[in-house]
């Protein structure tokens, strides 16, 4: 994001204050320091009770973790900065569309708790690539998931995050200087880390309840002041359509630019390209394999239910998320579409130059909505709880993030030696120091990568990484056949494919609405222009199961033996799981009864420290599967 004066126009600058000039006041600060020092206190206090000197303690909370907490994380967890100035933010732009991504999200969580985290509990696992490494055996499945996953950390979670964090900390203090900014978001950082590296997960659960609670209750505030001064929600619906901007551009073809879609109020919208940001094929199908990624196999999701004291409490915890999942629609989409009603000139900007000027990206600005809603509705010391709800809700994405990558990078190292326990969490949170170091090199990448919708940029990318990832999840879980090399296979296709959209999606970008022609020729627009990211998401996926599938029926299956506890049909298997890597010579042994030399195989239900090779077993002693 460009340095620009975030206030170009004199009329303007009389209502917002002086180019410079703090919009905050001294209750503002002490509602935020009120807020750190409470928040801080939670985390401590919960880390200072939890058994944090362990490996289990600190990675699943001792897996001890109520359902409400559990719930309450895995909302906070999702909902980050990202999801208050992007949902907000397409609001203004189209409309509840956007809203679409939030209601399907109650589905998935169905799945996450039903279907999914049995087998994971059944397999006593710590991180998702740890659990293919068990399905399929070998290390090179484990070691690309485990680093696409930090990518996607990096690059739509961390990055999406800062930057959402970075415009609003800009807007409401008015300070324009990189240095400011780079101190504001250090600070957030070091926070954020403070709480990792100290507690572990059940400081990060605890402190996500917390700042859920705060950002409800400032969002429904927010909400409330937002329909009221609008008139109320008949008269958003109507005065929607009509809240343009008083200049607009002409496009390339003589459309005006910046016009409200007719569909602002389906969540069904039609399939053409250009005529709908969210097209309901797409949302129905592509949003689907996107959201099993995210919601099923993502570190940061299912790590909190893994800390679940038991199956009913992990699922008790996606019903209260699924829950919590219908908010979104109110306190964000209808708020950022009030925010277009209220400030046309600013939110729906239409002129390529004004809204460089207004917010760095020619494209459009609003992603500014719900920020210019939290500095003009709000009266003095309730703009400065905003502004520590919107800290909340990066911290809590934060911390969520440093402690997931984390334990990925912990167990990834404990596969390739032997440290002791003292090691591991010394590594583990030098890790997340790294992780924080990596952060904040990318803040100059970020402030660059202002899209005139953060949240289509979010979206986009995890339709070209994750569909593979969804594909294979789904066979190695619900298909026993699915083999090691199909599944390798699989992915390596599907990421050649999926980094090919990337690199031309955003390396030949559309220009925006009146800056020119689009010049990327017809090959450009047929298969990227004409093939919504949601479409290619699903392409992406056929692709990939299709792939996997042959390569695993080509190739020698894994022996049921090696199965017990790892795939939803065999969750409560009872019987003794061989590992993978011994099974040819076990399976010989165990037809009569006995493991074979140097392997022992630890029965349902035996404490895994006993266990000299396989360190699964059966969870279900305590776990109604």
């Amino acid at each position: 994001m460009a340095e620009t004066t975030m206030v170009p126009l004199q009329e303007e600058e009389a209502a917002f204050g002086q180019i410079g000039e703090s919009k905050l006041g001294i209750p503002d600060v002490v509602v935020i320091v009120v807020y750190f020092v409470f928040v801080l206190a939670v985390g401590l206090f919960s880390s200072w009770k939890s058994q944090r000197s362990s490996v289990m303690g600190y990675f699943l909370a001792s897996r001890s973790m109520h359902w409400i907490p559990v719930g309450a994380s895995l909302f906070a967890s999702n909902i980050g900065s990202g999801h208050f100035i992007g949902l907000a933010g397409s609001g203004a732009a189209s409309g509840i569309g956007v809203a679409g991504f939030e209601q399907g999200a109650v589905y998935i969580l169905m799945l996450l708790g039903w279907l999914f985290v049995p087998v994971y509990m059944s397999s006593n696992v710590f991180t998702m690539p740890e659990y293919l490494m068990k399905r399929f055996g070998g290390q090179r499945i484990r070691v690309y998931l485990s680093f696409l996953a930090l990518l996607l950390y990096i690059f739509t979670k961390i990055s999406a995050d800062l930057y959402a964090g970075a415009l609003f900390i800009q807007l409401a203090l008015n300070k324009n200087s990189p240095e400011w900014l780079y101190l504001s978001i250090l600070f957030l950082l070091a926070v954020a880390a403070v709480f990792t590296i100290a507690g572990g997960l059940t400081a990060v659960v605890w402190t996500d309840f917390v700042q859920t609670i705060l950002m409800i209750v400032g969002a429904f505030i927010l909400m409330v002041l937002s329909f009221n001064e609008v008139g109320g929600y008949r008269a958003l619906v109507e005065k929607y359509p009509f809240a343009t901007a008083s200049e607009r551009a002409v496009g390339a073809d003589n459309a005006t630019c910046g016009e409200p879609p007719a569909e602002y109020m389906n969540l069904i919208q039609p399939i053409e390209p250009g005529k709908s940001n969210f097209p309901w094929t797409g949302m129905v199908f592509g949003l689907t394999l996107n959201s099993i990624w995210y919601w099923c196999t993502d570190q940061v999701i299912v790590q909190r239910t893994l800390g679940s004291r038991n199956m009913i409490h992990a699922k008790g915890g996606c019903i209260l998320a699924a829950y919590l999942k219908f908010l979104p629609m109110w306190l964000l989409v209808f708020p950022g579409m009030a925010a277009r009603i209220l400030f046309p000139d600013r939110v729906a900007c239409a002129v390529p130059e004004k809204c460089e000027a207004i917010c760095g990206s020619p494209g459009g600005c609003s992603n500014i909505a719900y920020v210019e809603l939290v500095l003009n509705l709000l009266p003095s010391g309730m703009a400065g709880l905003m502004l520590a709800v919107m800290m909340a809700a990066l911290m809590s994405s934060l911390t969520s993030i440093f402690n997931s990558a984390s334990t990925i990078f912990h167990h990834g190292w404990k596969q390739t030696t032997t440290p002791s326990d003292r090691e591991l969490l010394v590594v583990g949170r030098v890790f997340v120091a790294v992780l924080v170091v990596i952060s904040v090199i990318w803040i100059p990448v970020i402030q660059k990568t202002g899209n005139s919708q953060l949240f289509d940029y979010i979206q986009s990318i995890s339709s070209f990484l994750a569909p593979p990832i969804c594909a294979v999840y789904l066979l190695a879980i619900f298909w026993g056949r699915t083999t090691e090399p199909g599944a390798f296979w699989g992915l390596m296709v599907g990421l050649a494919i999926g980094l090919l959209r990337f690199i031309l999606e955003f390396s030949y970008t559309a220009p925006a609405c009146g800056t020119g022609e689009d010049k990327r020729g017809w090959f450009l627009q047929a298969i990227v222009g004409n093939v919504h990211y949601l479409h290619f998401s699903c392409i992406l996926w056929i692709i990939t199961g299709v792939v996997t599938i042959a390569v695993s029926l080509l190739t020698e299956p894994i022996a049921d033996s090696c199965l017990y506890r790892l795939t939803y049909w065999t969750r409560k298997d009872t019987r003794p799981r061989i590992p993978i890597e011994y099974s040819k010579s076990a399976v010989s042994h165990m037809g009569n009864g006995n493991a074979p030399a140097g392997i022992q195989v630890q029965e349902p239900g035996q404490d895994p420290s006993s266990a000299t090779v396989e360190e699964d077993g059966e969870r279900a002693a305590g776990f109604p599967l």
